[in-house]
């Protein structure tokens, strides 16, 4: 059996992958939802697929739960929720300042919490959905002066597994994407001499799309992507 899906929200929206993630959907007839807290962003792309934008800070639990109040009523419940906001505090070690670790994990792992718990109440009534993570290289393994984004990716893939074994026996699809390099947006690209060796935004999102048209009967709750030159 193949679920169907008919209508997206996209917390984390920019101009990376989530702009692929949008204009895929919207083409395949998803009725397509995106939040971030600044919204004037978006304004070419809502104009260009038909999405509608909101305002929402994800790691303030009274704006999550509007936001799905505000979803359901314009445009209806979704049954597809894709986290795509994180946030990065770099330095060495001894240095990182604790505010600003905090606001790190808050975004890359609590605010996918508040957001997965608020689309999970809604679908369990229904026996029907899926909620979809973005995670990093981070998720499996931390880099140097870069803690704060592994704690918080760390954080998110846990809390995907976490779900996934509970919520799939009960039909919401849970899964995580490991993005294991550098994705090309438009305003990042590769070196002349490195060509395709940054991941494909719209190759990205073509996977997301496939990871919701699999049969329940072979669900996965993971997936990692790479560029073809990225070592393992």
């Amino acid at each position: 059996m193949t679920t169907e899906y008919s209508t997206a929200l996209i917390v984390g929206s920019g101009s990376g992958l989530s702009a692929s993630l949008t204009r895929l959907l919207a083409r395949e007839g998803f009725k397509v939802a995106l939040a971030a807290r600044n919204i004037e962003k978006l304004a070419s792309l809502c104009e260009s697929t038909g999405a509608t934008a909101y305002a929402c800070d994800a790691t303030d639990a009274a704006q999550v739960a509007q936001l799905f109040q505000d979803v359901e009523h314009k445009v209806g419940a979704p049954d597809v929720v894709i986290y795509n906001a994180s946030a990065r505090a770099r330095g060495p070690f001894v240095s990182l300042v604790a505010s600003e670790v905090e606001q790190a994990i808050r975004v890359s792992a609590f605010g996918g919490f508040l957001v997965a718990q608020e689309a999970a109440r809604r679908m369990l009534t229904k026996g029907h959905g899926a909620i979809l993570f973005t995670g990093a290289s981070a998720s499996v393994k931390g880099y140097a002066q870069s803690a704060p984004f592994a704690m918080g990716k760390f954080a998110l893939r846990g809390l995907a597994q976490s779900m996934a074994r509970e919520l799939a026996p009960l039909g919401i699809h849970v899964a995580h994407f490991i993005i294991d390099g550098g994705i090309r947006n438009p305003g990042r690209g590769e070196a002349p001499e490195n060509p395709d060796s940054m991941l494909d935004p719209d190759a990205i999102a073509g996977n997301y799309l496939h990871v919701l048209r699999q049969p329940r009967s072979a669900w996965t709750w993971e997936m990692e992507l790479r560029p073809w030159v990225e070592k393992f």
